[in-house]
């Protein structure tokens, strides 16, 4: 193609984005589908898919960009786990920097309690965090390699963590542009929506407070019958036990807000060290640490209530202390 005499077809969308104040404006949802299937088809010159990414970064997505975007991810995926029914889909994508990943106790809890978690997320694409891959390493717990090899894992365990690059390389190597741009990307949004094994139930965590609704509205879209997110601690989806959670869901086809209370008055300091060996020793009751017990605690019981094991958040908490107190403290 002559790209001096015709316009190259994924110029559309750059124009739609980027005509300034009055002229730009989103993308509709099939637009954002159109626009994904064409850079996963490798379809989209380098220079483009940088403008077309911050462009969205620039404006924010919406939630119908997002539902279009993981559309068209999810039909370039193989369809896994035929055979295999995924209890909760939870997204680990942010990394935590003040804090170690206590969340990762809340979904090893739930499994151990016959709850199928299946986890997914991407490692090191920001500078200065921790993230879940290498931790459950540091831990000997197993990541799995392929979709197939998550699904034996979610089988035999009912826990499975895999990385983004295994789902969907095209979008883990856009992911990692942020060390390039300097900016995070609606790639960092989408991915926490797309659910790989098509969990009835899915978890999100976010950072910037605006971008819960956002979430709420696309899983609608994309008919997720039982969704909730929160603004995690760092980002992650885990519940700061020091504030005020708002958890904003979708319960087949109806969109809720609950807030659950702090469970201090007090602020607690950030950790002096980042020791994932912290997590082990929590568990075996080897660390006296009432933060993480109640991060893993409340975590634990948003989900439960998510998962509709308990009627109320008096319940679930409930729920969760008591799987807490009831755990094999010899191992995971």
């Amino acid at each position: 193609m002559n790209l001096q005499n015709h316009e190259h077809p994924f110029a559309e969308f750059i124009k739609i984005l980027g005509k300034g104040k009055k002229g730009a404006r989103p993308l509709t949802q099939d637009e954002a589908y159109r626009a994904m299937r064409m850079i996963l088809a490798d379809e989209v010159l380098p220079m483009q898919l940088g403008a077309f990414l911050m462009l969205l970064r620039i404006k924010e997505e919406t939630s119908e960009e997002l539902a279009g975007f993981v559309q068209a991810v999810k039909q370039t995926m193989a369809v896994p786990g035929q055979n295999l029914t995924v209890d909760l889909d939870w997204s680990s994508y942010a990394g935590k920097r003040r804090h170690l990943p206590w969340f990762l106790l809340s979904t090893l809890l739930l499994a151990a309690n016959g709850v199928k978690v299946f986890m997914h997320g991407a490692d090191g694409h920001t500078e200065g965090r921790i993230y879940t891959g290498e931790v459950l390493q540091a831990l000997g717990i197993k990541t799995a390699g392929s979709l197939a090899e998550a699904e034996q894992q979610l089988l035999t365990h009912n826990f499975s963590y895999l990385s983004l690059k295994y789902i969907c390389p095209q979008l883990y190597e856009m992911i990692n542009l942020k060390s390039v741009m300097g900016l995070r990307s609606p790639v960092h949004t989408l991915v926490r929506l797309l659910n790989p094994f098509n969990a009835a139930h899915s978890i999100q965590g976010i950072f910037h407070p605006s971008y819960r609704q956002v979430h709420q509205h696309a899983a609608l879209l994309l008919n997720q019958p039982h969704m909730a997110v929160l603004k995690g601690e760092g980002g992650e989806t885990e519940r700061n036990p020091d504030i005020e959670c708002l958890v904003q869901s979708v319960n087949q086809g109806q969109l809720s807000d609950e807030i659950w209370p702090a469970f201090f008055e007090r602020r607690h300091m950030k950790a002096e060290e980042l020791d994932p060996q912290h997590l082990l020793q929590l568990w075996r009751g080897e660390l006296d640490d009432e933060f993480a017990v109640a991060t893993v605690t409340g975590t634990a019981a948003i989900a439960l209530r998510l998962l509709g094991k308990a009627d109320s958040q008096a319940q679930a908490q409930q729920l969760a202390e008591q799987y807490w107190a009831e755990r094999n403290q010899s191992g995971w």
